[in-house]
């Protein structure tokens, strides 16, 4: 059973949380706002589409970071697993040395 419910809890975490956990703790901030704004009889629609559009762009500039630090790392992990004879995925286009 501590397993299942394990497994259920690791799904939930990569379905919310997914890989950018300052989205997910953003959207449940704007939730929990918006409730507690509408408990007020105030009008907050507007306050998770703005939310958005500012959590978005951050996410994805934190993605696009992310990707580009790891590019360097890959590139570089092919280059150093190609073959002797240039036939490796790192040697795109270049020439037998000998």
């Amino acid at each position: 059973m501590a397993g299942r419910l394990q497994a259920i809890g690791a799904f939930v975490n990569d379905f919310v949380v997914g890989d950018d956990w300052l989205l997910a703790v953003g959207v449940v901030a704007g939730l929990a706002v918006t409730y507690a704004l509408s408990q007020e009889s105030v009008t907050a629609w507007w306050l998770l589409p703005l939310l958005l559009a500012v959590l978005l762009p951050v996410s994805l500039r934190r993605a696009v970071r992310g990707r580009r630090a790891g590019a360097g790392t890959v590139a570089s992990t092919a280059a150093v697993t190609s073959g002797p004879g240039g036939t490796g995925p790192g040697d795109a286009g270049q020439a037998d040395p000998s």
